[in-house]
Parts: structure tokens; sequence; C-alpha cells
């Protein structure tokens, strides 16, 4: 993988830039719809590509577990199984193991965790989670990491971080032997972790440069802190991160949050908000988002957005849409979640746009001045 910076901001830290990957470029700053299962719900891999996405995320602890990682390398990738022949970043699944914190038990080891769909116990390592991924076919992967909860004490943060550091080192290793072997060319990311200790974080980050992976992720954040510390924890720890990689935050979706990681200089960002909110009655628009499914749009004629340009928002009105909710025909869910994902992309477009004509900083509160979060 390589990334080139194409268009700085000369009043903050935001950019232009493109990721040259196996199954195409990227441009960014980019947004990632989440296919956790080798889907986006809701969503065919048509419906993807028409809105403009070349790149969505996956998830390898859920893959392991259902198929599994033989099914798909009998597939050839998980590209070639679910017909989608642009880019795939998979997690590890180390996000998904801290949440099932009564089924898990973490060793400098690895993890041992219990199935959420049969009960059945797993161990994964660092070199279990990059040789899953390697199978997948992963343009890039995620190393395992400890992403320790929001409040944990500076002990169990040292602890994760510690812990995290050394897988880092060992996935690293597996990376490159996998890469040797001629038959995988993905990418590997390292993650920085160290929750909300600034120094813990520094350490980390340096860890993470040290370690020469292609791209550096921001983990441990968007774990259920107030905005403000999201926000100062994610300037201070971009500010660390070298100039000449690619820089993703996981886990983040709404627009307050997305441009505001993208004046810190984020390129990378997803999250599975926009496609469930969509599923559960709640879309997007220029003016905020607002509840489909309530009462005072049954008899409203209006698209969802006047000022989208999405087909949903050209072809069927929120009356339409919130008969379809109510009745739960499997129709709402595809076109909510289309609309959602165009909306997201375009606010993506019209800051990358923003940035290379040098007002990405006035197109922000322009935006958000006008966008009222309910």
């Amino acid at each position: 993988m390589r990334f080139t910076v194409i268009k700085n901001d000369s009043s903050c830290a935001a950019r232009t830039g493109i990721l040259h990957l196996p199954h195409g470029d990227v441009k960014t700053p980019v947004f990632m719809p989440v296919g956790t299962n080798g889907t986006v719900k809701a969503m065919t891999v048509d419906d993807i590509k028409e809105i403009g996405f070349n790149m969505i995320l996956s998830n390898t602890y859920h893959l392991y577990l259902r198929p599994g990682e033989k099914i798909i390398q009998k597939a050839k990738s998980l590209h070639s199984f679910m017909n989608w022949d642009r880019n795939i970043l998979t997690d590890s699944g180390g996000f998904q193991i801290f949440s099932l914190s009564a089924l898990r038990k973490i060793t400098s080891k690895g993890v041992w965790f219990q199935s959420h769909i049969d009960g059945s116990k797993h161990f994964l390592t660092p070199e279990k989670a990059v040789s899953i991924q390697a199978l997948l076919n992963s343009d890039i992967q995620m190393q395992l990491d400890y992403c320790s909860h929001w409040g944990a004490s500076r002990k169990e943060a040292e602890n994760a971080l510690n812990i995290t550091i050394e897988w880092l080192g060992r996935a690293v290793n597996a990376w490159k032997e996998a890469v040797s072997g001629g038959s995988y060319n993905g990418s590997l990311f390292s993650i920085v972790q160290g929750n909300f200790f600034p120094d813990l974080r520094q350490i980390s980050a340096q860890a993470c440069v040290n370690s020469g992976t292609p791209g550096i992720a921001i983990g441990g954040l968007s774990v259920g802190e107030p905005p403000e510390l999201f926000y100062e924890m994610l300037s201070a720890t971009a500010a660390l991160l070298p100039c000449d990689k690619p820089r993703y935050v996981m886990g983040i979706g709404t627009p307050e949050y997305v441009l505001n990681a993208i004046g810190y200089g984020i390129d990378m960002f997803d999250c599975v908000l926009l496609t469930r909110e969509a599923r559960n009655g709640r879309v997007y628009t220029s003016g905020g988002p607002f509840a489909l499914k309530k009462s005072e749009n049954a008899s409203d004629f209006s698209p969802i957005d006047k000022e989208c340009g999405c087909k949903v928002c050209k072809s069927y009105s929120r009356a339409y849409l919130r008969h379809l909710f109510k009745a739960k025909e499997i129709l709402y869910s595809m076109l909510a979640s289309y609309h959602n994902l165009y909306f997201i992309n375009e606010l993506v477009l019209n800051a990358r746009n923003a940035i290379e004509e040098g007002r990405f900083l006035e197109y922000k509160k322009n935006f958000l001045s006008r966008y009222k979060n309910d």
C-alpha cells in the first residue's frame, strides 16, 4: 500500500490523499460502510458502488465464527465470496471481544473467548488474527488490540497498553511472513491505545510509529466518554502521528464527529450508526436527523431531504417510507439505508472538495450551523 497526500488545508490539519490499494485507489478522507458479516445490511454491492464507495469494512471476529475462514478461503477471498471487487478493510475483532466482557479472558498470549452464537470456546492470538485476515484477503487488516473501557484505572490502562504493544510486535512479524509468501499483499495497520491518559497515548503512538506499519489507527475512543473528551484525545493523538501515513479513527459516523475528525487530520472512519438508525426509523438530512416513523410524516409527501440527490429522495416521499416502516416491509430498510449512506458519502465528498479549494473550515462552519441534532 502507498499513501499520497494531495492537499493540506492551510488553516487546520485537514488533508486529502489517495490510498493505493490492491483493489483500486481510494480517495481520502473516506467513510467506510460497515459490512460486519460480509454484507452492508439491507444493501446490495451494486447499491454501494452506485453511491460511490470504494472500500467497506468487515469483521474478523464474526466471519471467523460464521461461516469460518476456511469456507471463505475455498471461495478464494472475501471479495469473491460476497461479489465485491473493491477494497475491504477488516477489523481484527478486538473490539467485539472487548464488548464480550463476561465471555472472555485476556492474557499476554492471546484471548480466550466464548462464541455469542453457540457458546463454543476459542483462542485468538495476534498471529491468528493476521492469518485469518490474510485468508480473507483483506486489503487492509488491523492488529489485534486490547481496548480498555471508559473509566478504567491507570493500572488497567497500562496493562491493556502493554499487551497491545506486545501483540503489535507479534502481529507485524506474522504479517511480514504472510506477505513474504507471495500469496497475500494486504497491509497491516497498528492501533493506538492508552485509554484517556495522554502520556500512555504518547507511548502507544510512538510504538505504532516504530512498528513501521503502513497505516495507523486511533482506537479506544467513542466508548462512552463525553464528546469534549473525545475531541481532546483525538486531536492530541492525531498530532503524534506521522504525516506520510494514513490515520484511521475507528467507530465514528455522525456529521459532527466526522467533520471534526477531518479537521484534526484524520483520513479514514467507519460506523454502523447510519445503517442501524436507518433500520430503526431515523434518517439524516442537511438540517439534521429526524424520526421518519413519527406520525407527523404520515401525510408528508415531500422527500426525506429536498437538497439530497439520491434516488430515494428523487422517487419516494416521507409518507410512503413511513408506511413501509410501519408495515415492516423489507424495502423500507433498503431505501432508508441507501439514503443515509448517500448522505454521509456526500458530506465527505463535499469536505474533500472544500479542502482542495482551501475552504474546509468555512464549509464545516456553514454545514454545522444548519445541522441540528435533535
